[in-house]
């Protein structure tokens, strides 16, 4: 007999009355000496399904070892259930028990803290909280490469090793081959990195946005979807050292063709995650955030407001709202400002554009005004920015003087600059976190819970 999936037999009416095969782990067993239920997950989704052990053809040593995060196997006949709460369970033939777990199994069936559970990041998968946590990012990640696909954007991948620092911020995880305890050195004193295995500095990744600059430049539309690192000591609810990106980059698209994109793009991941992930939508909403489905829903009805960063600050000012970073043009706008917008003032998600130059990257494109660049950020209730870009600056004398304004080391970035020798053309991209988007998504508020396994300064756990 084949295995089926509890989540499978579960949507299947006409399987009612059949023999069925199911695997997984115990989650709960009560009963009596007459009958015993055990709440069985395989992890195909939030619901449990019932398995019914009439101690008439079980003994009591042969279901001793069914514990809480026991692993087990078992056949038997569906039915319907009498029972609150389950459509159908099964009437179990026969048992096998693949793995025991004794009262030291950490998931025991009591209310743990989220705290806790990331101490215990290795096992918290098997939690209501985090298998729905995983199947969402599961589906979030499908929809984003199945937009792309159907709008005929190609996915490119730009390496995780570089020597090229996208931000400029220089927050770089370096990576060298180099003996640390006997670095060679030059006879100034520097480190000698013509004997390192790439021959220079090297680092992780912050950004996969200039190469795909190379791609949209040639194949015309293109995206990036993988891991990126920042060595920020930023111990916040917001930040990781390691998270994921998406990067799309469009030939011929202006500034508005990317803020229609970037619209389009969040608006088709919630949909598809609410239409696909719904049980466990609803859990994460009963039991962490009352308002995340009316939030959602509230995104994908309403067109994003559009306006200048410069307007954007003047209804700060006007607001008479005490904020506790003061707010004035020219400054970069933190979390609470980008919430009192979309979630005070508009009460919508909003799309700043036209910030000033000063506080952007050398490769936005800069307006004629000569203070301010084509960037654009949309931002989101709850968590403020979700997504940040810009139309890059095609000009290449425009772009080296940028360059050189802010001193920025571009000896090995001529390939980059060669975009722009080379039948240069106006382009836009931007860059979406991944786990911002399914903070949104899931309503949890801290986002180390929305990857499997963090990694924040001072933890590299598991």
């Amino acid at each position: 007999m084949k295995r089926s999936k509890i989540a499978a037999l579960l949507a299947n009416p006409e399987a009612i009355g059949t023999e069925v095969d199911v695997k997984g782990w115990v989650r709960t067993r009560r009963g009596n000496k007459y009958v015993q239920f055990v709440a069985l997950n395989d992890g195909s989704s939030i619901k449990n399904l019932q398995i019914v052990f009439d101690m008439n053809k079980f003994t009591d040593e042969q279901l001793k070892p069914i514990t809480t995060g026991a692993s087990i196997h078992v056949t038997g006949r569906l039915v319907e259930s009498m029972g609150k709460g389950q459509t159908c369970e099964i009437q179990a033939d026969t048992l096998e028990v693949y793995g025991t777990a004794d009262e030291t199994y950490p998931m025991q069936k009591k209310g743990h803290t989220l705290e806790f559970l990331r101490e215990n990041a290795h096992l918290r998968p098997r939690t209501n909280t985090f298998g729905a946590i995983l199947r969402v990012r599961s589906a979030l990640a499908f929809a984003v490469h199945k937009f792309f696909n159907e709008k005929g954007f190609y996915y490119l991948h730009t390496p995780l090793i570089t020597s090229s620092d996208c931000e400029g911020a220089g927050a770089m995880f370096q990576v060298t081959t180099l003996p640390l305890n006997d670095l060679p050195r030059t006879e100034d004193g520097a480190v000698d990195y013509s004997q390192d295995f790439f021959g220079k500095p090297t680092a992780l990744t912050v950004s996969g946005q200039l190469e795909g600059e190379l791609g949209a430049t040639a194949i015309g539309e293109i995206y990036t979807f993988g891991p990126t690192f920042r060595a920020e000591n930023s111990n916040t609810q917001r930040h990781l050292s390691e998270f994921w990106m998406i990067e799309p980059e469009m030939a011929f698209y202006d500034i508005n063709d990317n803020m229609d994109l970037a619209e389009e793009f969040v608006k088709y991941c919630i949909r598809y995650v609410l239409d696909h992930c719904r049980d466990d939508i609803e859990f994460l909403a009963e039991h962490y955030d009352k308002d995340l489905i009316e939030r959602l829903e509230f995104v994908l009805h309403n067109d994003f407001v559009r306006l200048t960063y410069t307007e954007g600050v003047k209804i700060l000012e006007e607001s008479g709202h005490k904020f506790e970073f003061p707010v004035s043009w020219g400054v970069d706008l933190q979390s609470e400002h980008e919430r009192y917008l979309v979630e005070k003032h508009f009460k919508k998600p909003v799309i700043l554009t036209d910030y000033p130059k000063d506080i952007k990257a050398f490769y936005m494109k800069q307006n004629e005004d000569g203070r301010t660049v084509r960037a654009m950020d949309v931002l989101f209730p709850q968590i403020g920015e979700v997504i940040g870009g810009s139309e890059r600056e095609a000009d290449l004398d425009k772009l080296q003087r940028r360059i050189d304004e802010l001193n920025i080391p571009m000896k090995d970035m001529w390939w980059y600059l060669d975009t722009r020798r080379f039948g240069t053309v106006p382009h836009s991209g931007f860059g979406l976190g991944f786990e911002r988007l399914l903070l949104f998504v899931t309503g949890m508020t801290n986002i180390r819970d929305v990857i499997p396994f963090p990694r924040t300064p001072k933890n590299c756990e598991f």
